[in-house]
């Protein structure tokens, strides 16, 4: 155990500052353009998901399962009280998970933990694969976790450094995006049950008012996340 224990916690060096640069740019890339949006998008789905999850766990709610779906949408099942604050909790930690998550993971990159990052994503994507209720959903994070997994087991220790920053870049930016969306969905009158809605209906406050939250959370964790993997 003590071996394994410092295994996870090893620190790595500093990353070269091309190394952060060109992370950003692969991220900004990504979420930047529709095609690899597309693809990618269904990563920030887990983490939104995922977020959903453990703030229903935390509330005490009763979790029955989670679902993704291969248009990138998703939902998480919970029983309990229909309204009150562990409601509202689990409702409003969707859009704020995949920013946060950026946040805390650009804090273990700064720190140079790299590995005990890898290893905490692996334990993160095993854990949903538990509350998967739909074959896609299994596929996906299955797929998910068997290329963090390789990644972890076989890849070199600057090619874990440089796609966990790609990844981080990757959290941070595209916890950004789908607000964005979600705002021009409502304009539309395209999003009549999203999160922001529902939040609407069960406090005294509009919609837009979650949606312009949930852009300030995300817009500043990309800022102090960018702050903490600056290399200079």
């Amino acid at each position: 155990m003590d071996k394994l224990w410092a295994h996870l916690i090893k620190v790595q060096p500093d990353p070269h500052p091309w190394v952060v640069a060109v992370s950003a740019l692969v991220a900004l890339v990504i979420v930047g353009f529709r095609m690899p949006w597309q693809v990618s998008r269904g990563l920030i789905t887990i983490a939104h998901e995922g977020g959903h999850a453990l703030m229903a766990l935390v509330t005490r709610r009763k979790l029955e399962g989670i679902r993704l779906h291969s248009d990138t949408s998703g939902v998480t099942l919970t029983r309990g009280r229909p309204t009150g604050p562990g409601m509202v909790l689990t409702a409003m930690a969707g859009y704020l998970a995949p920013p946060l998550l950026g946040l805390a993971a650009a804090w273990l990159t700064e720190q140079g933990r790299i590995t005990l990052l890898i290893w905490t994503v692996l334990l993160f994507l095993v854990c949903m694969l538990l509350l998967i209720r739909n074959l896609y959903g299994a596929l996906i994070l299955l797929a998910t976790g068997g290329a963090v997994y390789a990644l972890v087991m076989y890849a070199p220790a600057a090619v874990q450094q440089g796609v966990a920053f790609a990844a981080v870049w990757f959290l941070l930016l595209g916890g950004i995006r789908p607000i964005i969306e979600l705002q021009q969905k409502r304009r539309r009158r395209q999003a009549r049950d999203s999160d922001a809605d529902q939040l609407a209906r069960l406090t005294i406050l509009p919609g837009g008012f979650f949606v312009f939250f949930f852009f300030v959370v995300a817009v500043t964790a990309a800022v102090f996340g960018a702050y903490l993997m600056n290399p200079l």
